[in-house]
């Protein structure tokens, strides 16, 4: 096995400063910000706090020889997820959360065929108002959890006919296999407190609930319907089971 580079002590004192270890039944979370963002919210800047997370199988506290181990792992090849936090999320009273779900085509290419890039910005747009919240983005969860090449997949099944649910299920999937348990660990490194999670999918609610978070409330998220989406957002509703209590941004009520 080659030598690990070596670094600059400064350098490594200042990543140490910002890197935290989260031990998982795999190994570790390596947690490293928060990190000052500001965002260009609908013509306004906003300030943000950004963090990244990687999944390593080597715990250790020697943040160096994970740092010396990156540039050998290429790891622009694969998925990090990250999450985006403004205010003082740690310790407000009362803090939104989104554990957003990436979509390369709705949330890059603003596609109209879901609802997605919609709701990234809205989410944002809500914590950034609310004063205190987090947005985690789940870079691997891409189509429900199938990646993008399959994804892509699906969308001819849905051009032909399948619903985004029997797509899924004809190439041999399940509807949704998403696990948000990495994203649960990093939330609880940043608050201990309650939180309002904004989402229509009782199964992000389930495995807050499973994990013993307190969840005081829930935020949903409807809007941006149009003829190209309909369809999509009538089968969350219809069978995934997403909840639509008729409030606020209505979804699929003008039929």
């Amino acid at each position: 096995m080659p030598a690990l580079k070596s670094f600059d002590p400064k350098v490594i004192s200042l990543l140490q400063e910002k890197i935290k270890l989260i031990k998982t039944d795999k190994g570790a979370i390596y947690l490293v910000g928060p990190i000052k963002l500001p965002v260009n919210l609908l013509g306004e800047t906003a300030q943000f706090n950004w963090y990244c997370w990687l999944n390593c199988s080597e715990v250790t506290e020697d943040f160096e020889r994970i740092v010396a181990k990156l540039s050998a792992a290429n790891l622009a090849e694969f998925q990090q997820s990250s999450v985006l936090v403004h205010g003082d999320f740690e310790n407000a009273d009362h803090a939104l959360i989104r554990f957003h779900s990436i979509c390369h085509t709705g949330d890059i290419f603003g596609s109209k065929r879901c609802d997605c890039g919609y709701q990234l910005k809205q989410s944002i747009k809500h914590i950034a108002e609310h004063g205190s919240g987090a947005l985690f983005y789940l870079a691997n969860h891409e189509g429900r959890g199938i990646g993008l090449f399959s994804k892509a997949l699906a969308y001819i099944l849905q051009e032909n006919g399948y619903d985004t649910v029997d797509a899924n299920l004809q190439l041999g999937f399940v509807d949704d296999s998403r696990d948000y348990s990495d994203a649960i660990k990093v939330l609880q490194a940043l608050r201990i407190k309650p939180v309002t999670l904004i989402t229509n999918n009782p199964r992000k609610l389930d495995a807050l609930s499973k994990a013993g978070l307190d969840v005081e409330d829930r935020v949903q998220l409807w809007g941006d319907v149009s003829e190209y989406n309909e369809k999509y957002l009538k089968t969350k509703i219809e069978r995934s089971g997403h909840l639509n209590e008729g409030k606020g941004e209505g979804c699929c009520n003008n039929d």
